[in-house]
């Protein structure tokens, strides 16, 4: 599924990853802990083709990902994968599902087909009474969903979500990762979740901790 090869990364004279090596397979939740500054996220956004690394490879189902053209990644990114992040990004002149249609809208999918998608996966995430309320007028456990259905709403393969819980009250943050596992089950999607919360990350099938830019376990 998601394949990465002696991954470094260095900003300016800071060496952030270390040479990391990592396998998702398909319909798998790994988590990825660590203290802040491990180069989580640098990881993550270069899984997820938002970053470059600096030496190594990274593949999506055998396609090496970090080798593909700028504007073939951005149509690879936008099909194939899916971000959540710790602060949502919901538009705020747009309704719920309006947010959510954006990424299609993106990669010129049909506007009748599209609504029609995301307001299915607003019922599926218990917001279809929400779908014209702005970002303002929603809970941050609601603002959060509605992203999750906006990853969600090309069918990509893979979803990567960046502290998704960050801003979450506990009760919200393992409702959310509770989701994240129905929605594997019942849609087939891996998950790669970088978070600080140790007990929720231990509800994935793989959780690796990272220190220093290095991959311990």
């Amino acid at each position: 599924m998601i394949k990465a090869e002696g991954i470094y990364k260095r900003f300016g004279d800071l060496d952030v990853l270390n040479g990391i090596d990592i396998e998702i397979a398909s319909s798998e939740i790994v988590s990825i802990t660590g203290p802040s500054g491990a180069g989580k996220s640098t990881l993550l956004q270069i899984l997820g083709s938002l970053e470059k690394p600096t030496k190594g490879k990274v593949y999506l189902n055998d396609i090496e990902i970090s080798a593909l053209s700028k504007s073939k990644l951005a149509q690879t990114r936008n099909e194939e994968i899916g971000f959540i992040f710790q602060f949502h990004h919901l538009l705020p002149e747009f309704n719920a599902l309006e947010n959510v249609c954006i990424p299609a809208f993106i990669g010129k999918k049909a506007k009748k087909r599209t609504e029609e998608r995301a307001m299915g996966l607003l019922k599926r995430l218990g917001l279809s009474d929400r779908a014209l309320h702005k970002p303002n007028e929603l809970s941050g456990g609601e603002q959060q969903r509605v992203a999750v259905a906006r990853a969600l709403i090309n069918d990509p393969k893979v979803i990567f979500a960046d502290e998704p819980s960050g801003n979450l009250d506990s009760e919200n943050a393992l409702q959310l990762h509770e989701l994240f596992i129905d929605l594997r089950n019942e849609f087939g999607k891996s998950f790669v979740i970088v978070t600080h919360n140790t007990e929720l990350a231990s509800m994935s099938d793989r959780q690796l901790q990272m220190k220093d830019g290095l991959l311990l376990s």
